[in-house]
């Protein structure tokens, strides 16, 4: 039995193939149009020497493109390259050459960063843009060669003649993670099918056979990924939601607008919406009351967070206004998968700390890898179906995916005490990694950019609490004498760099940075002085 992500794809459309699929501002696509398109992507990207285990970057926000990309990379046996569409070119060289990658769909606004990164990348052989108004007056930049999306649709047929394909064909998500630069877990097709897609039955036993994916299709879920589909969360929603039957509707707005989003919801009737904790969910709840009255949201009934969880008062607010709903925190990793989740509705709490019910997969070990006693802080593992491992990197391959008494388990290093119930609470990674908004922050990046300027002597960063982004950089910076180095100069020097999200909101002055005896830096002592000055 082969579990393969195109092959159940390809079964689901001859099922029910005038289903809506897909929706995006005036655009709508049944199973069969999506699946013709995702064909002519497939052979558009064979005829430009694409094919098994090759790996193909989608470089777009959130637009049917992307699903069609990552659609026909699986039917190629192909490997579809999250990119995150915030990175500036040293970011971007960085992943497009860590992940080995042949092709690229990049969305016009973002040709010229991608322009400015492929000096260094002669791996890739075939860019395809996908057009937008970013870019009215159609220049192109210059750098190497380019066709335009449609066109090379126009040119390609709609069969499925492609190979014959296996459950070990590669899925890869590249994490932010919180041990440095950007990783990619290389998955199977089969495990992530069951780990992080649902395993074609969200909620319910996982299906024994391929073929008995079909035999779900009869409650459709019209699902909202309010977050990026270059994310592991949002990515492995609409699959999962398409799995079942059901449509994916898209945003066509490039920022985030609560009202907008409210109204999407109600005019497409979507029942099923996925958000990155507070930074999504306060300002969404707070738009209720600017909703115009002819939009009946009253079709919304789950709302999973995943990446960052909800604060309780936020929770308490949405079912206060909301009482039908159900609010899922959804817990788990691009290196496990889903590992639990916790649940909160009308009548049962809202006002405490999430806690997770874990899935009989997971462990939480302590220090002598033995099962951790309640009480006990420990580090989460998942067993069963997890990844191969990070792509390219055998050392944290080794690190973070081990054998334990002759099982292989993943623990990439979260932190959690399990309850006297036999739930979990999530203390979170051990190092000092920031989660802004859901994107994952690692100070190191951001401090080496920093001290690169000429004020600056020494500096470290940390995360603060913040009620909409969960946790805002704060830079702690030592200036180099005669020098006073500001937010604005630190800011607009660090956006050369890095991407927007990781950029310092707050600049800390101090005199000396303080570090531990061996030279290490003192993160307690960062984010105190940092609380202390911002509070």
């Amino acid at each position: 039995m082969e579990f393969n992500l195109a092959d159940m794809w390809e079964a689901v459309v001859d099922t029910v193939p005038d289903r809506e699929a897909l929706v995006w501002g005036q655009l709508r696509y049944t199973f069969r149009e999506l699946d013709d398109r995702a064909n002519r992507v497939a052979h558009a990207l064979s005829a430009r020497r694409i094919g098994s285990g090759d790996h193909v970057a989608v470089y777009l926000r959130n637009r049917p493109e992307f699903v069609e990309t990552m659609f026909a990379a699986f039917k190629l046996r192909a490997v579809p390259i999250n990119v995150n569409y915030r990175y500036v070119a040293d970011e971007l060289r960085y992943l497009l050459d860590d992940a080995d990658v042949k092709a690229v769909v990049v969305a016009r606004e973002f040709l010229r960063v991608l322009q400015d990164a492929l000096a260094e990348l002669p791996l890739i052989r075939t860019i395809i843009v996908v057009d937008d108004d970013s870019l009215a007056d159609g220049s192109d930049g210059d750098g190497k060669e380019h066709e335009n999306y449609e066109a090379v649709l126009a040119s390609a047929p709609t069969d499925r003649g492609f190979p014959a394909r296996s459950a070990d064909d590669g899925y890869i998500v590249y994490t932010g993670g919180t041990t440095g630069m950007p990783k990619g877990v290389l998955w199977r097709s089969e495990d992530i099918f069951f780990a992080g897609m649902g395993g074609g039955n969200p909620g319910g036993a996982p299906i024994e056979r391929p073929e008995d994916i079909v035999e779900f299709l009869d409650r459709p879920v019209r699902g909202l990924p309010a977050c990026p589909l270059m994310h592991g969360t949002a990515n492995w929603f609409a699959i999962r939601i398409l799995f079942g039957g059901g449509a994916v509707v898209l945003s066509a707005d490039i920022r985030f607008e609560p009202v907008r989003m409210w109204e999407l919801i109600a005019r497409e009737r979507v029942s099923f919406l996925v958000i990155v904790g507070d930074a999504f969910a306060r300002p969404l709840v707070d738009a209720l009351d600017q909703i115009d009255p002819g939009f009946d949201v009253s079709c919304l009934r789950w709302v999973l967070s995943s990446g960052a969880i909800f604060s309780p008062g936020v929770k308490h607010k949405w079912l206060e206004r909301m009482p039908t709903l159900r609010l899922i925190d959804g817990f788990g990793s691009s290196e496990t998968g889903s590992q639990g989740q916790s649940v909160a509705a009308h009548g049962i709490t809202a006002n405490s700390r999430a806690r997770f019910e874990l899935e009989d997969t997971v462990q939480v070990f302590d220090d002598d890898d033995r099962p951790a006693e309640p009480g006990t802080v420990g580090r989460l593992g998942r067993r069963g179906h997890i990844p191969v491992g990070y792509y390219g990197d055998p050392v944290k391959t080794r690190a973070v995916f081990r054998e334990i008494d002759g099982v292989r388990w993943s623990i990439p290093g979260d932190y959690a005490v399990r309850e006297a119930d036999g739930t979990i609470t999530v203390l979170g990674r051990g190092s000092a990694c920031i989660n802004t908004g859901g994107e994952k922050v690692y100070p190191e990046e951001v401090e080496s950019v920093i001290k690169s300027h000429p004020d600056v002597l020494d500096a470290l960063v940390v995360g603060v609490p913040d009620d909409r982004w969960g946790e805002r950089v704060v830079a702690v910076v030592a200036p180099r004498p005669g020098t006073q180095p500001t937010l604005r100069a630190l800011e607009a020097h660090a956006r050369e760099y890095v991407a927007g999200y990781k950029v310092p909101r707050e600049v800390v002055v101090v005199d000396a940075i303080t570090r531990t005896p061996s030279g290490k830096p003192d993160y307690a002592w960062a984010k105190a002085t940092a609380l202390a000055a911002t509070a």
